[in-house]
């Protein structure tokens, strides 16, 4: 191959890998993520999940520490560090719906509170979360919502004081849980310490949690699931 044959190529290979970064990039939902993942279920090559845990990084990071855990219980992660209510909900057909679980376990709202993509109010925070839910029902699968894990401060975000913004919008998930007879999984009164933050035991920053803590929320959702 001459010269001109081989730049070429090294141009079009080029271009191929910045088209793909670009479709990434410009995949605000970030389908991407869990595409390949989501096909071995539906093609058979994996068993369908019997929950998909729904999430932000806490979820994310939960399935990468802790791998096992998921696999013994056939649960399927799909959480992705920093998103909101609003980009899980964008994502809830292809991350939730088309995997047809039993349960769907939903752990949102950190991100909401830290304004990752704008300024969001708690009604709107906890509409997001009802339309999972609603969606879940339609389709057969169980919802369940979990409360949003205690944090004192956001690392990214130190200006904001998110710990009364956090118990406020538990407190509304609980309500609408109890009234639609959905479960509610209470993660934050076993991680919270007396100043509404996390102990120290559970959280590697003051938000995000270590394998100490996973193993309490692990023995708190199975009993719910």
């Amino acid at each position: 191959m001459n010269r001109t044959l081989l730049t070429l190529a090294a141009i079009a290979s080029m271009s191929v890998a910045l088209f793909a970064q670009d479709k990434k990039q410009n995949d605000w939902a970030q389908f991407y993520r869990y595409q390949k993942a989501n096909e071995a279920i539906l093609s058979g090559e994996k068993s369908r999940p019997t929950a998909v845990f729904m999430g932000n990084s806490i979820t994310d990071m939960w399935a990468a520490q802790r791998p096992q855990f998921f696999e013994e219980h056939n649960f399927a992660g799909r959480g992705i560090g920093g998103q909101t209510s609003c980009e899980m909900l964008v994502r809830f057909q292809s991350d939730v719906i088309d995997l047809q679980p039993k349960y769907v376990v939903i752990l949102s709202g950190t991100n909401d509170i830290g304004r990752n993509i704008g300024q969001i109010t708690e009604e709107h925070i906890v509409q997001n979360i009802i339309s999972m839910c609603e969606l879940a029902k339609l389709h057969k699968i169980k919802p369940i919502i979990c409360s949003v894990t205690p944090c004192k401060e956001f690392p990214w975000r130190k200006e904001l004081k998110p710990a009364d913004e956090i118990i406020s919008l538990n407190n509304k998930l609980k309500a609408y849980a109890k009234k639609h007879n959905i479960k509610f999984v209470d993660y934050w009164s076993s991680l919270a310490a007396e100043d509404k933050g996390m102990i120290a035991e559970y959280t590697t920053d003051g938000c995000h949690i270590t394998n100490a803590g996973y193993a309490i929320m692990e023995e708190i959702i199975l009993k719910a699931l």
